[in-house]
This record gives C-alpha cells, structure tokens and sequence, in this order.
C-alpha cells in the first residue's frame, strides 16, 4: 500500500459495514434490525465495533468488495486505499473521489425491509448510513468538489432514493461488477469530466476469472470468494444474472494469504454455493470441492465457514458421495466443533416452488423441494453444519394455501439445530418490476409462519450459543448481552402475536 500522506481515492463505508463484528459474521446480521430493548449504541457495539487502523485511517480488515475494487485501482496505479469511516477526514485535502460500497444503503433489503415495517423502526444499517452521509467529513469533502461514486450489491437502491441521492451530492451510481468498468469512470472523475449517473453492469460487461485481481488486505472475518454466479434461476434472485465463473484454487490461496498475513486467522469460502465448486451443472463433484478444502485448510490457521450452499446440493452430496461426512469428519470437525452457512428455503409449496424456482431442487424434482429441504436439514444436522435459514413471504403469486405449506415444513424442520429467517418478498432478479410486499398485505397465515419462525429461532439460537458459539472468554460481555436478549424474547414471545395482528387490523381499516 503507498505511504502517502493522503489518498486522491477513498473507498469506505459506513460502521455497519466497517467492522469485523468481534470476528462473528452472523452478529452482522444484527445491523439490519433496529435496536430493539437495547440503547443504539450498545446494539451497534454489539453488532458492529469498531476495527484497529494505522495512522492513515485503513482498517486491518475491509469489506471484500471494496477490496477488489481497491486492488483493481492500485493495480492500476491509481493513488487508491479503503480508509475507515471515522478517518476520511484525514483525506480531505487529498481527496478527489469518494467511494462507498455497501449491502443495504437504505434498508431497503431483506431482512432490514421487514423489520422495518414490522416495528415501524428504521434499522440500524439506515441510520448509519445516513449519519455517515451526512457527517462532516463527507459533506466537506463534496463542498470542496471530490466525486461521490457509490455502488456494491444494494446499489439499486439509489432508485427509490432520488432525494437522498441529490441532496448527497452522489455523481455516479454503479450497479453491478465492478472491475472492468471501475477505472474508467475514476479516471474521468479525476479529469472533472461529466460522469453517468448510472452504470448498469450486464452480464457481457462481467469480468472474467483472470481479470478479477487478488485482494491487497485482509477482508472481514477471512472472505474469500471461490465463485461467482449460480446455476440455478431463482425468479426472485439477482446472482441468477451472473454468468458462472470458477476461481482456481491457486487464486483462493493466495487470498487467504493475505488475510493470514494480516493477522486474519479464519476463512469464509464465499459462493452462492460452496459444494457446486467445479460443479457438473447442478451435480456436486466431490473431486473439486475435497481438493478446495484441503488446500484451505492447509493454508488457514483457524476455522472454516461457508457463505451459501443449496439444499439440493447437500441431499446430492451426500446420499451420492458421502460428501458431506467426509468434509465434516475427516476434515473440518478435527479443527473445529461446527461449520456455519446460509441455505434458502424461501417456500414450502410444491406449486410456487414451480412458478418462481423451478431448478431449485435440481437434480430432484419440484414435487420433491419439502422432502430435498427435510432431508437436507437432518444431514446437516447429524454433521454439526448450522444452517441459518431463509424464507420469503409475500411472493409473486402467492396464495394462502402456499404459506400454509411453508407452516407445515417448517414444523417438520423443529428437531434440526438451525435458525430461520423469514423475509418479506423485495422486486430484484427477473421480479425487480413486481410489487413490493407491505404490511398491509400480511396475512393470518403469515402470522402463524412468522411466530413458528420466532420460536424454532429462539429455541435453538440458546442451542447454539450453549454449545458453540461465542465461547471465547473475550467475548463473554457480547454473550451476556445476548442470552439476555434472548431471554427478553422468550418472556415476551406472547405480545408477539396481538402485535402481529394488530397490524393486519391496521392494514384493512386502510
């Protein structure tokens, strides 16, 4: 990295993206919820701390996306580097460019969109966002004439923000992958010429493997990306637009490396799904997926977590292969007690299953989806795989009949150690031009899926906690807070409901 005294480019965030979150990935997810019994600042120490920086502002560990666009810049020469929110300031007279990157710009992502709209609260990633946007440094740095470019996953939210976006002062919006595009609009915007407002990057815009750099610091919690894409064509999912590509194992290497230099012990193997690495279309191939874990393995000091795998994917694996036991096993339950990973369920009705994920439970039939997540959920289960789970209410299509299913699968998941999400239905993917899913449309059978969500998380979130997570005694403060968190929850579990139904009262007077 240069050892100027100030950055032309900046690349930040604002706090709730900035932050390793004690080094527990899924205590980020708390940023999309407002701070609910608990004062904000104790909710965002919480959820998102602050992280250790050198004199020049740059945080030891940064968000993977802005460290690929930051290799990118520096790659090419560029005087480039992520500084944290709270020491853009130190940049101002340097700074030409401004970039910020982020998941959930306004909160208008699920989950933060639904705990929204159920409590009526913002979410904290909102206001933090906007108390970065807002804060001195930033409104001088536009005063004095830097370019605000922003972009990163939520960059589509900038289109139900067109006051935000004009009273920021926001040059240039970037939607999409990023590299292939990234310097030539920072070039422009270094020469003051007149930049697009929006950058739409389609898939014949993406970059491939080889032009994807290797990341110059270490990214949060370890996160490293071995593909890029998905297979499977999810109506309601962005990723879907995205060719497949493959990193090669000697490319994953390497980023861990540098995570391992900076001080960064454990890894993320980030994908939509970890067990189709070098897959046969919707086929894992253990070949691949055995060779990638050893290799990481091999190169990391500490523990091990997947991004994302498929419900589909780990029935195939492991009634084919035994893909899961050997993974689980032989070679990650040696090192550690457990793995965490994100799976989506999204419905539990065959008929909508069909209408908006047809190859979600491939190479398994439509018919089959409640029995590939059932069956799925047991196998991680018996190999300590804990799965933080999505579903999506208010779905294009919709019918009650549909929810009532998803309310019967969900009572066949009970005995499996996992946590399930429940999200309200946001227009992205081949939906972006359907109807918001509102409050008002909330259903008594939403309802009864929400609090059956509810208690399954409860129950086992205490599981968890007693025999995995958060055990280390530094944190002990954090879990304190925690189990009385959740202890608030179960006592209160009754107003749940007359609360849920007040605002479907609420929704019909209107």
């Amino acid at each position: 990295m240069s050892s100027c005294k100030g950055f032309e480019i900046v690349i930040t965030s604002d706090r709730t993206m900035m932050s390793n979150h004690h080094g527990k990935e899924f205590l980020g997810f708390m940023t999309t919820a407002p701070a609910i019994g608990l004062p904000k600042w104790l909710w965002m120490w919480i959820a998102a701390p602050k992280m250790k920086v050198d004199s020049l502002g740059r945080p030891v560990e940064a968000p993977y996306g802005l460290r690929k666009v930051e290799a990118v810049l520096q790659d090419a020469g560029y005087n480039a580097a992520i500084v944290d929110p709270d020491h853009i300031h130190k940049h101002i007279d340097s700074m030409k460019v401004l970039m910020i990157g982020h998941h959930d710009f306004f909160a208008y992502g699920p989950p933060s969109c639904e705990w929204w709209m159920l409590t009526g609260k913002e979410p904290v990633n909102r206001v933090s966002f906007r108390e970065f946007m807002e804060s001195p440094a930033v409104r001088e740095a536009e005063r004095r004439g830097a370019k605000i470019i922003v972009g990163g996953p939520a960059a589509w939210q900038w289109l139900w923000a067109l006051e935000e976006w004009k009273k920021w002062g926001v040059d240039c919006v970037i939607d999409g992958e990023a590299e292939l595009v990234i310097t030539d609009i920072v070039e422009a915007a270094l020469n003051n010429e007149p930049l697009p407002d929006y950058v739409y990057v389609g898939p014949a815009d993406t970059p491939s493997v080889e032009q994807i750099p290797i990341i110059k610091g270490a990214s949060v919690n370890g996160l490293v990306e071995i593909m890029r894409g998905c297979p499977r064509g999810c109506r309601f999912c962005s990723v879907t637009l995205r060719p497949l590509r493959f990193m090669p194992i000697e490319h994953i290497v390497k980023e861990i490396e540098v995570n391992v230099r900076a001080g960064v012990k454990n890894a993320i193997l980030h994908s939509e799904d970890v067990l189709l690495y070098y897959a046969d279309g919707v086929k894992p191939r253990p070949e691949p997926v055995l060779r990638l874990h050893e290799a990481v393995l091999k190169t990391t000091p500490g523990s091990i977590a997947w991004a994302h795998i498929s419900l589909a994917a780990t029935k195939y694996a492991e009634e084919k292969y035994r893909l899961i036991s050997k993974l689980m096993n032989d070679m990650i339950i040696p090192r550690q007690k457990y793995i965490g990973v994100e799976v989506g369920i999204e419905t539990g009705s065959v008929r909508l299953a069909k209408i908006i994920m047809p190859a979600k439970a491939a190479p398994y039939s439509p018919e089959q989806w409640p029995e590939v997540v059932e069956d799925a959920f047991r196998i991680m289960h018996e190999n300590h795989i804990v799965p933080a789970a999505t579903l999506i209410l208010g779905l294009p299509e919709e019918k009650p009949e549909d929810i009532i299913a998803t309310a019967e699968l969900l009572d066949k998941l009970k005995p499996y150690r996992s946590l399930i999400v429940p999200m309200f239905f946001v227009p992205m993917g081949a939906f972006k031009n359907r109807e918001w899913f509102k409050t008002h449309g909330l259903r008594e059978e939403h309802v009864d899926v929400l609090i059956q969500c509810l208690r399954h998380s409860v129950r086992w979130a205490e599981d968890i906690m007693n025999r995995f997570y958060i055990r280390e005694p530094l944190l002990l403060p954090v879990r304190l807070v925690l189990k009385l968190f959740l202890s608030s929850i179960r006592k209160n579990m009754a107003k749940v409901k007359p609360a849920l139904e007040a605002i479907i009262a609420n929704g019909e007077r209107r």
